[in-house]
């Protein structure tokens, strides 16, 4: 019989220092017993993401060294960069893999979520299928409470006001998702945001689609930077065919495009042409190869 095994995807306020990140990918390491899968760290969104996998366990203990090495390491006050953010932890969300069921991954969330908020201080939300409070399911909904609301939002564990230096943490249980970025040969932000607008699922663009249009100052360039959610029935390539139909319109053309973390299959790579397909999805960026379930 497979032994369980969970995702963490969790995601650093911090894409300048790699020292800083290779330290909290070392405590993550240690905690876990086998080495991350992946690392994507960017100077403008200033924001690491990490890869890891392994049994519930080990995957608790590794998503709180992570935790606790970015409180210990990071600074929120000092942070800025384009990506939102409400903590030097950001968001850490597990997702089920092998012989292990969301009901599984959300009491790994809440279990995280309390343990970080007894452990460091940090005033933990739980968000997605975790979602304690309903209003927090959506994550973008919850940075907006955090952000506009007079007082501090009521966390579901923790303190009443954010860490003073490492902010808050969400933590949430979902399905796979790819995180993609589509960068556009114009410093125009404006044309990025109304792309990115179109693009999202709650403006009836592509289903599970949420979509930020984002200034990138070290290229002087523009990027739609993207969550797909539903990726069973929305590809990389269809969005990218999107955008760079609806560029062209602006007299925009489309440049760089990015994967953040991993893919969940293969399959999700279908619809780009050779050798594009190989460039943007090598094996090593494919979980399920990595983790020789398919």
């Amino acid at each position: 019989m497979n032994a369980p095994l969970i995702e963490c995807v969790p995601n650093f306020s911090e894409g300048r220092r790699p020292a800083a990140v290779a330290a909290i990918a070392q405590a993550i390491e240690r905690a876990l017993g086998r080495p991350i899968l992946d690392q994507h760290l960017d100077a403008d969104h200033h924001r690491a993401v990490l890869t890891f996998a392994g049994p519930p366990e080990a995957v608790e203990a590794a998503a709180l060294a992570g935790i606790a090495e970015a409180a210990a390491r990071l600074d929120l006050s000092a942070h800025q960069g384009v990506h939102p953010r409400i903590g030097v932890a950001d968001v850490v969300p597990f997702v089920p893999v092998r012989a292990a069921t969301m009901a599984d991954c959300i009491a790994l969330a809440h279990r995280v979520a309390a343990r970080a908020a007894t452990e460091c201080g940090i005033p933990a939300f739980c968000y997605g299928e975790a979602a304690r409070q309903s209003a927090y399911r959506d994550l973008a909904a919850l940075r907006r409470a955090i952000r506009v609301s007079p007082a501090f939002p009521a966390p579901d564990y923790g303190p009443r006001r954010p860490h003073p230096t490492a902010g808050a943490v969400a933590v949430g249980a979902r399905d796979y998702l790819i995180a993609f970025n589509v960068e556009l040969e114009t410093d125009a932000l404006d044309i990025a945001q109304a792309l990115a607008r179109a693009l999202r699922a709650a403006n009836g663009g592509f289903p599970g689609v949420k979509a930020l249009g984002l200034r990138l100052a070290s290229r002087g360039a523009v990027q739609i930077s993207m969550n797909l959610t539903e990726t069973r029935r929305v590809r990389p390539a269809d969005v990218v065919q999107a955008i760079a139909a609806a560029a062209r319109r602006q007299g925009v053309a489309v440049g760089r495009l990015e994967l953040v973390g991993l893919i969940p299959t293969a399959d999700a790579a279908i619809g780009f042409d050779e050798p594009m397909r190989s460039l943007l999805f090598p094996d090593e960026k494919i979980l399920a190869r990595r983790l020789h379930l398919e």
